[in-house]
């Protein structure tokens, strides 16, 4: 108990660091402030990966290259659950390669949807994101996303080829150009509405008076090397103003 108090302490410590004042607007006049966007994700977007509190601590001033792109418009707000109670108050939702939801989650979540939400989803079947936590630590990214319940709730399917060719390439959806690693594809289910581009790599539906924005990969979301980072970074950009614009 005492070492998921630390921890806690640590993360609330982090998030105090955190800055969420009001941008200035480009003729010095005061703007309104960002659009929240709550967040929950298994991916180290928000937070770096850490072995123990002291490093967690001693990193928190490294921003990733996907939360710096997001947080020139958003204020990211993680969140460990998405409970009902713990969604109310947000019009917009980022999912990255989440944990597996419960029920009620599920349940709260497309509730959310319907009643007018926004939401963003990275759902990885086959992660190849690197991590210095190896398999089965519970520190790990989400290797395999656990989503089924509420994708076919909206009508869909996430498939996985296997024989698909390995290494990072480029597809372009809806438009946008987006780095995709041992993606998966989606397959629309009888009765559903979303609208499928890219191959079956991304997923668009209109969930009551709510939209879904879906995309099977999530190395978009991977740091960048020099080489690509702009290009990287225009994908986040502009996938987000496609979910939430």
């Amino acid at each position: 108990m005492l070492a998921k108090a630390v921890w806690v302490w640590a993360l609330a410590a982090v998030l105090a660091g955190a800055s969420t004042g009001c941008r200035a607007a480009p003729d010095g006049q005061p703007a309104s402030p960002p659009e929240r966007l709550g967040l929950m994700t298994s991916l180290p977007l928000y937070w770096p990966e850490a072995h123990d509190v002291g490093e967690l601590l001693q990193n928190r001033e490294q921003t990733g290259q996907a939360r710096q792109v997001l947080e020139r418009r958003y204020v990211l707000e993680p969140l460990d659950t998405l409970e009902a109670e713990a969604l109310r108050g947000y019009e917009r939702l980022l999912l990255a390669q989440p944990r597996a939801l419960s029920p009620s989650e599920n349940v709260a979540l497309d509730q959310w949807v319907r009643e007018g939400g926004r939401l963003l989803l990275f759902a990885d079947p086959m992660l190849t994101h690197h991590s210095h936590y190896g398999v089965g630590d519970k520190r790990r990214a989400q290797d395999v996303v656990l989503l089924s319940p509420i994708l076919a709730r909206w009508g869909l399917e996430l498939t996985f080829d296997p024989e698909q060719p390995a290494g990072e390439r480029q597809v372009e959806v809806d438009g946008i150009v987006v780095p995709v690693s041992q993606s998966g594809a989606f397959e629309l289910q009888p009765g559903g509405s979303c609208e499928i581009a890219g191959a079956g790599i991304l997923a668009r539906c209109r969930i009551g008076r709510g939209t879904v924005t879906i995309l099977a990969d999530a190395a978009v979301l991977d740091e960048a090397t020099q080489g690509d980072a702009q290009s990287r970074q225009d994908a986040i950009e502009r996938l987000a103003r496609l979910a939430f614009d």
